[in-house]
């Protein structure tokens, strides 16, 4: 039996890779039941509850979302710290750092709650919580697109799909270091790719093929190279789709 241990963590990334895609089907399991539960719940009757469904539905769909993404870090930061620190335990560390990422995504998850649950009392929304109103469609395109063009963008795309997450000659051991490298791996990172889930809102927060669709475009946008302006091309049609939304108003 320890031979068999021995030759699996020799496959370590491998095993990490394993553990996220188990971690990541887990919370679609369950942003599919909370947000059906959320579906049936009154919000009036039932606040407590409903908010707990909501943030449940968002908790996981952001981790389902990002947190792939955030495995070329991971694994980078994993292999530097088995270089430069090879006492420390590599599991370990491994968790602090994904912790730290977590920490991000869940505040904005958080936010992401507040925002659901006041739109939901103030703006009429579809049963899959997409907003109706063609004017508030029109301007969260036009804003995430327009973010999509500007140098914070290009900044932080630039950080996140940097998997060094520290500044060299800062190099520091330990697991609560790791946790401090993921926390700032995931600021960069909810500043690349945070403004595009307000797009949610607009497709859809359950409608299934629109998280599908945005979650492989965030991961693909953080795979091509910077300098390929994908994020630039996103923009531009965003606000061309806002555009033409806006001309079905009129005619």
């Amino acid at each position: 039996m320890g031979g068999f241990f021995t030759a699996l963590f020799r496959h370590e990334r491998l095993v990490t890779i394993a553990s996220l895609a188990i971690v990541v089907s887990l919370c679609i399991v369950i942003m599919q039941w909370s947000g059906a539960r959320a579906m049936m719940v009154d919000p009036g009757a039932d606040r407590i509850i409903y908010s707990g469904l909501v943030f449940t539905m968002w908790w996981t769909m952001m981790m389902a979302m990002m947190l792939p993404t955030a495995v070329p870090a991971l694994l980078t930061d994993t292999a530097i710290a088995r270089k430069w620190s090879p006492a420390d335990d590599s599991a370990r560390l491994q968790i602090a750092f994904a912790l730290g990422y977590v920490v991000i995504w869940s505040a904005f998850a958080l936010a992401a709650t507040a925002v659901n649950i006041v739109a939901g009392q103030l703006i009429q929304m579809t049963p899959m919580m997409a907003i109706t109103s063609k004017i508030i469609g029109i301007v969260i395109l036009v804003g995430a697109g327009l973010y999509q063009l500007t140098a914070a963008k290009q900044a932080c795309l630039v950080k996140c799909q940097s998997p060094i997450a520290f500044a060299p000659g800062q190099w520091r051991a330990g697991s609560q270091a790791a946790f401090k490298r993921g926390v700032a791996h995931g600021i960069y990172c909810m500043g690349c790719c945070g403004p595009l889930m307000l797009l949610l809102f607009y497709g859809g927060v359950m409608q299934a093929n629109w998280i599908g669709g945005l979650a492989l475009y965030v991961l693909v946008e953080k795979l091509i190279p910077a300098r390929w302006h994908l994020h630039q091309l996103t923009g531009g049609l965003l606000i061309i789709w806002a555009a033409l939304l806006a001309l079905s108003l009129i005619y």
